[in-house]
Formats: C-alpha cells, structure tokens, sequence
C-alpha cells in the first residue's frame, strides 16, 4: 500500500509537470521541477523501505507522456533494439511470433526461412528454458527479450510439444538477422489485376513495394490493388516515397504542421514513378493508420485511386526522435499532417479531455467539407472515409470464443501433427471430415461457452419473479421458452460451420504455407476484393473520380 502511495505522489507531481509544460510560464516550470526533485530526494532520504530509482522515474516518465498522447513515448537505453525495430524492421533473433496463453509463452507463428522455422520450431511449442533459465511464469515480453540478440550468436531452448509424443524437445538456435517483410504476399489474382499486402512503413517498405509493382506489370498486370488494411503505418519518409511510384515527380503530397510558422514542411515526391496512369484501389479499414493514411488520403485527394473498405483509424501526428541524456530517447509528437487537400484526419483531439481525463473521437457534425483536385467533396477529422464502405456481417459469440480461446489454434497444430502436406491455399477447403475432427477435437467441458439465449432467459425470469409476474403459468411458460432456447454445442457447431470454417482454414494453410498461405486463402471470399476487381475492371472507377 505504502508503494502504491508513492507511485501515486509521483504520478500526481508528474501531472502537474505535464500541465505547465503546456500553457505555464518558465518560472512555474522551474518550481514544479524544484519541487518534484525535492520530493523525490525527500523520498529516497526518509522512506522507510528501498525504492527502485530507476523505475519510479520510469513509471513517473511513463504517467507524464500518457497525459499527453498514445505516441510520445521514453525509451531507455534498455529500450533501444525495439525502437530500432520499429523503425527498420530488423531486429537479431529466431524470427517467431510469440504469445501469451493459458499453458505459457508460446509459438504463435515461425517466419518463413527464419532460424526458428528452419530449427524447426512449430506453433504452439512451449517455452520452457532459454539458455539455461526456466522461463515458466514470465511473460511474452521478457521471453521475447531472451530470444533477442546478436546475429549469429547462439541460444539453446527447452521446449515442450503437444499433440504428438507430448514430449520435452532441445534446439540449438543461431540467432539471425531478422527483416519483417513490408509485403507478405502480391501477386496475380484476376487477369490483369494485380495484389499487393503491405503491413508496415519501414525503411525496407519503399523497395520492397516498387519490386512488386515492376514485377506485377512485367507479368501483366494492367491495374493494381494496394492492400492496406490493418497497416498501422511507420516512418513518413516510405510513405511519401510509395506515393512516388504513382505520381508525377514533384507532387505535393503531404504538409507538417508544428509550433510557430517556422516549423512547417512541405513533402514532394522524389523518386522517380512507375506508372502515373495505372488504375488503383486501396483498401482500408480501421487498422489502417498514421503513414498508411497518409497514401490513402492523398491518393484519393489527387483523384488518384478509389478507396474501398472501412473508414481508417484516424491519426494525423507526427513523431520525431530526440535524444536524451544516458542514452534515452524520446519520440515526441511535433506536428500535425495535413494531406493534398487541405485536411487534417486527426479523429482525437489529446489538448481537450474530459474532466475524467478520458478523450473521444470528433463527431461528424464537427468535421469540414475540403475538396479533391477534382472537386469532390472528402471530410477532416475522423479518418479517410472509402468511396465505397463495406459493411462486414459481425462476429457472433460462438465464434469470437472459438478464436479467443484458440480452439482453432490448437485444432491447427494437432491437424499439422498427423498430415504431411495440404492442398494448396488456391485450392483448400475444410471438408465434413475435418470439421468433424475439429467437432470433436472441442471438448464441451472446458469450452467457455457464452450462452447468450440460456442467460437471457435467466434473466428474464429473475426479472418476471421481481415484477410479480411470476405464477404456474407464467412458469410453465418460461420453461417451454428455455427448453427451446437451450444450447446445444453440437448443433451450434453445425449452424455455424460457414463463419469458423474460414479461421480454421487459414490457421491450417499457416502451418504448411504461413501467412502467405493465410492471405491467398482469404482473397478468394474477400467482398472488398470483389469490389475492387469490379472497379478496376468496368467504368466504375472513372464515374467515382469523375473522370471520363
């Protein structure tokens, strides 16, 4: 309690820094640091019980940022390989994506080619010791820590593999250079069509994206699909050079906006494009973001692609780096963006927070009409909204547990286990046989099933027993309404064979083909695909530019 009482005075003091850092004079900021160094000494004098230095500031740092925005952050010198990794999307290490779950820290997924994968790690193994020391108990942050380090130097796991023999296995891993691919997938997926993924904005994405452009229109492409949905964005730079390879050198793409006129800049494209002409959709969703919003946005203010999806998640600040005293460092917010026409698609406003601190999206009625060079009208302030939405059916409870609680996961590693190969993803599909071996693979004792139907009966039988609504017959009417309503898994397993099929499919395709195998799969019933293809294949996309 005594601690809790410390990191509450530090959080408090760390406040009142953030709040005159803001809009105080520089004598008030000078007597607040006085005051918290005072404190702080006051602390570290008399406090009956040792405190951590190095984490109360920390924790301290970390209250004064978030009271500011999600995107100022403080790296220590401990934290330096992870800002480096997001900014390069290299990092020294096994190339494996790890997880949290209920047996432990765990494979989720093994790159393709990389140490881990060709040591011959598989999802679901089990973290039990990393060179010596047993890592039961830790979380996928520290494990993940463990696993880093400098290519080519060597590591030895203890893991633990289920399905099979459930036995303990050994490896001896060399560590890797490992370089998060920008583009997971592209290629051909109508004639003509051409399909690029792209996840991140690193320093590697610019050439990642121009390879698959050039290849696609060497092998005919005549029009092109950029994927972006769930692309959180990354460095302003590759955007601005990925706008570049389909438009004029020289555009104005992107303005920043920060303190004072003097802190304006303008961003033109610099590299020299591929094609200026080529038709374009770009798909979004709420997962599109910061850098990745900044293409879409001035791809749709130039009238130069049509946007189909999800409105975007709606972050217009940019981040620079500074350099700290021991070798910190502060990735700070600067500047706004503003896209072509003039807008800012910033949706929170951090300076405005509700008396409870909490801060909320800006409502439509608020936001400005701008124009696109061909004069149609696009709003500010709460994303890029997509020339043509597609509204997406919702997850239903079965299957949201289905996927939380990694029945399909688990179902995967275990199909993995006992078959050698697959169909290919173009092909693939979850027969009877295998939906009845996940039927039965789930088992009803430990399925946390959220009985929706079952609980609102309940609920409103409490609710009639309350009201005095309750008698025989009212009773034996409840009953006849929960023998109905009551949940059978086999059946709902049935009646919901079509929405679990596709996470069943692709966590399977993962095994043998990985994520490209996953993303191949999932285009072949993708309804904003399918609309993509249709804009880039009839007049649609000239009516919605307004161009003839």
């Amino acid at each position: 309690m005594k601690k809790l009482t410390i990191f509450a005075s530090l959080f408090i003091i760390i406040s009142v820094l953030a709040s005159a850092a803001t809009r105080s004079k520089k004598s008030e900021i000078s007597r607040n640091l006085d005051i918290f160094n005072a404190l702080y000494k006051e602390l570290q004098t008399f406090y009956v019980d040792s405190i951590d230095a190095e984490k109360s500031i920390n924790t301290a740092i970390a209250a004064m940022l978030n009271d500011i925005d999600p995107y100022t952050e403080y790296f220590s010198s401990k934290e330096q390989d992870k800002f480096r990794t997001m900014t390069t999307g290299e990092y020294g290490g096994i190339g494996s994506i790890i997880q949290q779950s209920d047996k432990g820290v765990i494979v989720s997924e093994p790159y393709e080619g990389s140490p881990a994968q060709l040591a011959g790690l598989r999802p679901g193994d089990i973290f039990l010791m990393i060179d010596g020391d047993s890592v039961t108990g830790l979380t996928s942050d520290k494990v993940s820590e463990k696993l880093k380090g400098q290519s080519g130097s060597m590591l030895k796991l203890v893991m633990k593999r289920h399905w099979v023999t459930d036995s303990i296995l050994e490896f001896d891993i060399k560590r890797g250079k490992i370089q998060m691919p920008s583009v997971p997938y592209y290629g051909m997926i109508r004639p003509g069509v051409g399909y690029i993924s792209f996840t991140t904005f690193s320093e590697k994405s610019y050439p990642e994206v121009r390879a698959a452009v050039e290849r696609l229109i060497s092998e005919g492409a005549k029009s092109l699909i950029l994927d972006m949905r769930g692309n959180g964005g990354g460095l302003v730079e590759s955007a601005v050079d990925i706008l570049g390879l389909f438009l004029p050198k020289g555009t104005t793409v992107l303005t920043t906006r920060g303190k004072g006129v003097l802190n304006e800049k303008v961003y033109r494209t610099s590299v020299s494009p591929i094609d200026t002409k080529i038709p374009l959709v770009v798909l979004v969703d709420g997962g599109t973001a910061s850098s990745a919003e900044i293409v879409t946005g001035a791809l749709q203010d130039l009238d130069r692609a049509v946007i189909i999806g999800n409105r975007s998640f709606g972050k217009g600040l940019v981040q620079s780096t500074r350099e700290l005293p021991y070798d910190g460092l502060l990735k700070v917010t600067v500047a706004k963006y503003y896209i072509p026409s003039g807008r800012l698609i910033q949706a929170i406003d951090y300076s405005h927070r509700n008396p409870d601190g909490s801060v909320a999206r800006i409502p439509d009625s608020l936001t400005n009409v701008f124009k696109t060079a061909g004069g149609r009208e696009v709003r500010d302030g709460g994303g890029i909204t997509p020339d043509i939405k597609i509204e997406y059916p919702e997850v239903n409870r079965l299957t949201y547990n289905v996927v939380r609680d990694n029945w399909a996961f688990d179902f995967a590693n275990k199909y993995a286990a006992t078959h050698d190969t697959v169909p290919s993803p173009e092909t693939f599909e979850v027969t009877d046989e295998i939906y009845g071996q996940f039927k039965d693979f789930i088992d009803p004792k430990r399925f946390n099933y959220d009985k929706v139907c079952e609980n609102a009966v309940d609920q409103l039988r409490e609710i009639a027993k309350i009201e005095g609504y309750m008698n025989d017959s009212t009773k034996a009417q409840f009953d006849i309404l929960a023998s109905m309503l009551k949940h059978d898994l086999g059946h709902d397993l049935d009646i919901n064979r079509k929405n679990l099929s596709p996470y069943i499919a692709r966590e399977i395709l993962n095994r043998y083909y990985f994520n490209k195998g996953e993303i191949i799969y999932s285009l072949r019933d993708d309804e904003a695909i399918d609309s993509a293809v249709t804009v880039l294949t009839t007049p649609r996309l000239g009516e919605i530019l307004g161009k003839k």
